[in-house]
């Protein structure tokens, strides 16, 4: 059975607000922005960006087969002979205008999550817990900010069960407008934690910027919160305040809704046994953590709230493993034997790292516990402290080695013993070579940091560098 077209040619024209150029083609199965990942049939949309403007890859996005384009008045007349093209006053506000139609159109039952922590990888387990009762449409990546979202709603089929949507800030007042284009029936939000501090000012702004999800719930629908976090009272008021007809709660905390009663982990995953709404629930992630499976018991809530069936998505979350660069688990092949490296390069702050530490703490070996951080970024004029803040829960979760990377992680690199001290450089360029030379088989290496201190680029060498060789 041929799938059908996601936009039909005609069928852009009102959403878009669009004069048309050429020849409108009949079906466009995709919508893309970047002609990296473009395929044959998708609708490109020159958006123009901070480094970049999309109307100058119009030209590569029709040589690789694009249907047609989305382009503004002021290019219009220059890329007229390229192909079909819609030609809007603003492009970005033409996807968003698509986005909304995409909402519009579909019956879907929808959730959308942020967090300061957790957000993309809750994401992938509602993603995965819904996929199995129903066609499910989600984020790709994290793409939750004032672009991602409307792409991201312009590429759900209308034909989709579920939709699956994260939302991301740095300052107030994002989330508002990208929850109001999603009009989600259940909002979630996984915990609060001092991330983008530097741009809101304290913890307690933080939490009311995110609470700004509960804004664009559907009537009647519900708002999940994590129920352990200080911050719970301001989550609360804010879901009071919505259009919410249920206020729910996941944690440790005895009034959650959805309880954690315990979480045993090995370096195969997680058993989890919880209370949700008073009924036991046991299920195994196959990924270690205490936060991935609190998290899980938001998951399991969403799922409920949404119609779908609560045991048979517990049992699907056996498949659930951590995301590239949010605790991904990879063997490194070393001369003489094997290596572990946990990758959580993508992004980090005081929380995520705790929870990291805990996860190199827990993981088995025969060798050294390696911890590679860079600068966790954002944190305001408390960043020193709270980088020199790490040594104790390194020393707590047994970590043998610490090698650190910039200027803010210089603190907490001062604050180590001087036999847990590895190397330290003002870049993560600096700290590859003694990194590689201190590891041994056996060991288990975690890498961690904000994106901007690159320690990603580590991740990627080592992994093609010492890759077990195929048998």
């Amino acid at each position: 059975m041929t799938a059908a077209p996601l936009w039909t040619g005609s069928g852009l024209v009102a959403p878009l607000k669009a004069q048309v150029l050429g020849q409108v083609p009949s079906a466009m199965t995709g919508v893309s922005i970047d002609t990296r990942t473009l395929t044959a049939g998708d609708l490109f949309v020159a958006i123009k960006g901070d480094a970049s403007d999309g109307h100058d890859y119009v030209g590569t996005a029709f040589e690789k087969g694009a249907a047609a384009a989305i382009v503004d008045e002021a290019h219009a007349s220059a890329l007229g002979g390229k192909g079909p093209l819609y030609v809007v006053e603003d492009t970005l506000r033409a996807m968003e205008r698509l986005g909304r139609a995409a909402r519009e159109r579909t019956s879907a039952r929808i959730v959308a999550v942020t967090g300061s922590v957790g957000k993309t990888g809750t994401k992938e387990a509602l993603r995965l817990a819904l996929g199995a009762q129903g066609p499910t449409h989600a984020s790709v990546a994290s793409y939750n900010n004032h672009w991602g979202v409307p792409l991201t709603l312009s590429r759900m089929p209308q034909e989709s069960v579920f939709g699956v949507f994260e939302i991301g800030m740095n300052h107030a007042g994002e989330i508002t407008p990208l929850v109001a284009m999603v009009r989600p029936h259940v909002a979630l939000i996984t915990t609060i934690a001092p991330v983008h501090i530097e741009n809101l000012g304290s913890i307690e702004a933080i939490a009311h910027a995110k609470a700004e999800i509960f804004s664009g719930i559907e009537p009647g629908g519900a708002a999940i919160m994590n129920r352990d976090v200080a911050q719970f009272g301001i989550l609360e008021s804010a879901a009071k305040a919505s259009r919410a007809g249920k206020l729910l709660s996941f944690g440790e905390h005895a009034a959650a809704d959805a309880r954690l009663i315990s979480c045993d982990s090995d370096d195969g995953g997680s058993a989890v046994v919880a209370e949700i709404f008073g009924k036991r629930v046991a299920f195994r992630l196959a990924a270690p953590g205490r936060h991935l499976a609190m998290n899980a018991l938001g998951v399991l809530l969403t799922v409920q709230e949404l119609g779908a069936d609560l045991e048979a998505a517990a049992a699907s979350l056996g498949g659930f493993s951590a995301p590239v660069g949010r605790g991904q688990r990879v063997t490194l092949a070393l001369p003489g034997g094997e290596a572990l490296l946990i990758d959580e390069s993508y992004n980090a702050n005081p929380t995520s790292m705790r929870a990291a530490f805990a996860l190199l703490g827990s993981a088995s070996t025969s060798g050294k516990r390696i911890a590679a951080l860079g600068d966790m970024l954002e944190l305001g004029p408390d960043g020193p402290q709270m980088h020199a803040g790490l040594a104790e829960p390194l020393a707590a979760n047994g970590v043998d080695l610490v090698f650190c990377a910039g200027p803010l992680m210089k603190h907490l690199f001062d604050a180590l013993p001087a036999a847990k001290r590895g190397h330290w450089a003002y870049n993560s360029a600096g700290i590859e070579a003694a990194l590689r030379a201190a590891l041994a088989p056996g060991d288990v290496v975690m890498i961690k940091g904000s994106n901007g201190s690159r320690m990603g680029p580590i991740v990627t060498r080592l992994k093609q560098d010492f890759a077990p060789q195929a048998r």
